[in-house]
């Protein structure tokens, strides 16, 4: 039985050799199937590993009070459905005096700017570059790495020192092949003292999180004074368990804070880690879908396409399919012959498939920035789909093929 099998392979293996052409043709068909399966959801993939990243490292624990929710309605034109009033120092620091939850963590912070120039020496970057005013907690609860030196303590706030932490990408265009710590950088004209970097956080739809300069916030609150600054607020619970309690205590005093009576909505928006990771996750469960939609559809054409093939392979051989029945060849052979021969192209096609779509979904995370990983799941369906795609391909030829009368077959020209 085994060395039936082998000859049968060995003979579908000689028929695609003598074939080469069509084989490489057929084995390209499908492999742009199986690339556009594999490429496209390696790239949601990427995406979805960047977008999860981003909203943990915002704090497991954590969620912010800002002045609206992530997603606010308009109306046709445009125009918000409710204006919420923005979240003043003075909300912001009764909030922090007044929030008593155990363990937890507030944080206020608001950006400044998002157009400074920094400068170190003869050195200085484009205008481009955001300035946080944040407190002691900010680092924690952003969840913020410090990769040299340190972060701000409750002695830099409290004495509004000129300090100020780097993001990664201030550091590399002012200090090339220098220590940044215990330099001094200047900001609209206002000298700060290094005293920490942060490790690079990466950057997406168009937030660079390593393009900011963080230095105490009553200091950013006197050098960048303008009317009605947005504040924001953070809050880390120290157990996951106790989260739910936590932002129902916040909301409680936030509108305490707002002076809101019971029947009135929620005048500002509460923003949840995991709300917000959520969100983005159900945005490529939908993409992922519409890739395997698009992606089943080429497969579709390859397989009939393969199918064709086969059948003109089985009309070329007719007359050696004759000789085969002749001296004994039984239908089943014969027919395993041709269905060994489409799933050796169909396996070929799906491994060089899969290596184009790898390609593509380096590429693509390269060019984009984002954290490519190994998609095993696509890969996995790449090998059954193509597997899937040679059986029904090959089904009707090889059944075709077996039920050709020998006579007949020795008499084809």
């Amino acid at each position: 039985m085994f060395s039936l099998f082998r000859e049968n392979v060995r003979i579908a293996v000689d028929s695609i050799k003598g074939q080469l052409l069509r084989t490489i043709l057929t084995v390209l068909i499908i492999a742009i199937g199986i690339t556009a399966l594999v490429g496209i959801l390696s790239g949601v993939k990427a995406l979805e590993n960047t977008i999860s990243g981003d909203f943990v490292s915002m704090g497991a624990n954590t969620f912010n009070i800002r002045q609206y929710e992530l997603t606010v309605r308009r109306r046709g034109g445009g125009e918000r459905e409710k204006v919420n009033p923005v979240i003043s120092y003075r909300d912001a620091k009764d909030f922090k005096d007044t929030y008593d939850f155990p363990g937890a963590d507030v944080s206020i912070f608001f950006t400044a700017t998002g157009t400074a120039e920094v400068k170190f020496e003869s050195q200085k970057t484009d205008p481009e570059v955001a300035v946080l005013g944040v407190d002691e907690n900010f680092f924690k609860n952003a969840g913020l790495e410090v990769d040299n030196g340190r972060d701000f303590n409750t002695f830099d706030i409290s004495n509004n020192n000129n300090v100020c932490v780097l993001g990664s990408d201030v550091v590399k265009a002012l200090f090339e092949n220098v220590n940044p710590v215990g330099k001094i950088i200047s900001v609209r004209g206002m000298k700060f003292t290094v005293v920490g970097t942060l490790a690079s956080k990466g950057g997406s739809f168009g937030n660079n999180q390593d393009l900011r300069v963080m230095i105490p916030i009553q200091l950013a609150r006197t050098t960048f004074s303008v009317p009605n600054l947005n504040y924001s607020v953070s809050v880390n619970i120290p157990q996951k368990d106790l989260y739910d309690n936590a932002q129902g205590l916040a909301i409680q005093t936030f509108r305490n804070v707002r002076k809101l009576n019971p029947v009135e909505e929620n005048n500002f928006g509460i923003e949840r880690s995991d709300d917000l990771l959520n969100t983005f996750l159900n945005i490529t469960s939908a993409l992922n879908i519409a890739a395997v939609i698009i992606s089943l559809i080429t497969i579709f054409g390859s397989s009939i396409a393969l199918m064709n093939i086969m059948l003109v392979s089985v009309t070329e051989r007719t007359r050696e399919i004759g000789i085969r029945k002749s001296l004994g060849a039984k239908r089943r052979t014969i027919a395993s012959q041709f269905f060994i021969e489409t799933v050796i192209i169909g396996q070929l096609g799906g491994f060089f498939g899969i290596v184009l779509g790898l390609a593509v979904g380096v590429g693509f995370a390269r060019v984009t920035d984002l954290d490519f990983a190994m998609p095993w799941g696509a890969m996995t369906w790449a090998i059954i789909v193509s597997f899937v795609v040679a059986v029904i391909s090959g089904s009707f030829p090889a059944i075709k093929a077996s039920k050709l009368d020998p006579i007949e077959s020795l008499r084809y020209e």
